[in-house]
Order: structure tokens, then C-alpha cells, then sequence
């Protein structure tokens, strides 16, 4: 069993809004596993949600290239945000953007790729920059998405210079309809993906074990209502309908009209672009995402060097 110490119960608060003393006997409960906690504080109704993830954002930038129907987004992490905007690193991530766009996904394809005019890799570039600006950097991720027909939209928010920034979106839409409307159509989703935030495309595509650990917290809130078995049955999926709303791109209403779902502005759309258009995919890459950071405690740390 983990200890359960003080480090650990203000990790849960902040991540669920609960009270001290209820994330602390929730650890206990749970053996430690903050997870599980959170899972505990919800059925209890301690705790609205398990959204705050307490992320911890890493520098750098996104970009994203788009040309007609292909697009490209990918990350590139330095220390601070300092060199964000040194035109020498935009210049890197810009040029690693069209390099993907070129080569696609796979990050170690994109790596041995040659950089454009340096006559050197993409690896050997990302060194030497490294060198030069004297900040570590890592090309953490690269998604590239395609249709056959159509166009990949994209979305910069938070622009620092064209195509660069802290988050990148962007929208595949297929169809043989008007290009330039498909363009508008499709950045004005993926600026509603950059503010609302989907995780996945459809109920269709939701995570199996995310699924499963929602119905399970669903049912267990809906229990203690102490209502009949098939109340809560009908309980449960109203809730579940309700989750991919809040988490599913075509089930969320738009945030430009506040009222169609995307599903529905998708399919009334085939009327002004002249064609019938299925969005088949998204991306959102909002900078330093999932990455933890070490946290310092600065007066611990002078005391110990005033210590030394």
C-alpha cells in the first residue's frame, strides 16, 4: 500500500475539488491509487468529475501544415517558453511540419528524413540546434491525416507566427463538394475542437475501458438513489448519452450556433457545398499535454543551498 501522504492528498484535491478529509479517506480506501479515488470520491458524490488532470505544460510549440487534403500536425518540446519565440527554433518546428507532411506519422521517419536546406537530417538538425541555442528539444509527436477526396482544415489558436503555436487542430471532411466552403466548413469545427475539446469522433471510437469505467461510476451514483433496478438501468443510459455528448465530436452541440450537433452541421452542409461530407477524422494537439514536469519547491531548495 502507497503511503498516503500530504503531496499525495493535495495531488486528488486539486484534481476532483473534494475536501481534504475526503480525499484522505479515499486514499486509504483505495490503497493509495489516486485513480481509483477519484473513481471512489464520484461514486460518492464527492467529486464532480475526473477531468482535472493536473497537467503540467511542457514548452515549445505545435505546428501544423495543411495542403488541400492532406495536413500535418506535430510538437516540438524545449525548456522554456522563452525560446518559443526565437525564429531560429520556429524556423525548426516550421521546417518538421513540412517534412511530415511529407513523410507522415511515424516520428523516427520523420527524424532520418533530410531537413529542408541543411543538408542533414532531421535528427542531426534538431542537434545542432540543441547546440546552438542550448536548450534541450525533442520532436515528441506527428499526426498526418488524408482524404480521398476533400480537405484537411486546420486551426492555430494562440498563434505565435503562421502555422505555429499552443494549439493545433485539425479536421479531415471527405467529399466532392465546393472546396473552398469545405475549407470554411472545416476550420470553423476545428476552431469548436481547439474550445471544446472532443476525445474521440464517435460514440463508436470511445475508449472500451473508458467506457466501462464511466458506466460503472454512472451506475453506482445511480444506486444510491435506492430506486427499482430498471429505473436505474434507464438512469444509466440517459448518463451515457449525456458522456458522449460531452466527449464525442459529433455528438457536441456547436459552439458557433449553440444548437445543432456537429452531426447535424455535417450533414446540413451537403446542401451549400453542393455534395454530401463525412468528417472522418480529427486531431487536437494542445502543447505539453500528458507531460509531467518536475515540480520544485524553491524555498526548500534555497534553504538547502544556503544549508550547504
Amino acid at each position: 500500500m502507497a503511503e498516503i501522504t500530504a503531496a499525495l492528498v493535495k495531488e486528488l484535491r486539486e484534481k476532483t475539488g473534494a475536501g481534504m478529509m475526503d480525499c484522505k479517506k479515499a486514499l486509504n480506501e483505495t490503497a493509495g491509487d489516486v485513480e481509483a479515488a477519484i473513481d471512489w470520491l464520484r461514486k460518492k458524490g464527492l467529486a464532480a468529475a475526473a477531468k482535472k488532470a493536473g497537467r503540467v505544460a511542457a514548452e515549445g510549440l505545435v505546428a501544423i501544415a495543411a495542403a488541400g487534403a492532406k495536413g500535418v500536425a506535430v510538437e516540438v518540446n524545449a525548456e522554456t517558453d522563452f525560446v518559443a519565440r526565437n525564429d531560429q527554433f520556429q524556423g525548426l518546428v516550421s521546417g518538421v511540419a513540412q517534412v511530415a507532411l511529407a513523410k507522415g506519422s511515424d516520428v523516427d521517419v520523420i527524424k532520418a528524413a533530410e531537413f529542408p536546406g541543411a543538408g542533414k537530417s532531421v535528427s542531426d538538425h534538431l542537434t545542432a540546434m540543441i547546440a546552438t541555442i542550448g536548450e534541450n528539444m525533442n520532436l515528441r509527436r506527428a499526426i498526418c491525416l488524408e482524404v480521398s477526396q476533400g480537405v484537411v482544415a486546420s486551426y492555430m489558436h494562440a498563434a505565435v507566427a503562421p502555422g505555429l503555436g499552443k494549439i493545433a487542430v485539425l479536421v479531415a471532411l471527405e467529399s466532392a463538394g465546393d472546396v473552398a466552403k469545405l475549407e470554411a466548413l472545416g476550420k470553423q469545427i476545428a476552431m469548436h475542437v481547439a474550445a471544446a475539446n472532443p476525445l474521440f469522433l464517435d460514440s463508436g471510437s470511445v475508449d472500451k475501458a473508458a467506457l466501462e469505467r464511466e458506466t460503472a461510476v454512472l451506475t453506482e451514483q445511480a444506486k444510491a438513489s435506492g430506486k427499482p433496478a430498471e429505473v436505474i438501468e434507464k438512469m444509466v443510459q440517459g448518463r451515457i448519452r449525456k458522456y458522449y455528448e460531452e466527449v464525442c465530436l459529433l455528438d457536441q452541440v456547436f459552439v458557433i450556433d449553440q444548437e445543432n450537433k456537429i452531426s447535424k452541421v455535417v450533414e446540413n452542409a451537403a446542401k451549400d457545398v453542393g455534395a454530401p461530407v463525412k468528417l472522418t477524422a480529427f486531431v487536437r494537439f494542445a502543447l505539453g499535454e500528458g507531460i509531467e514536469k518536475e515540480e520544485k519547491d524553491f524555498a526548500a531548495e534555497v534553504a538547502a543551498q544556503l544549508g550547504g
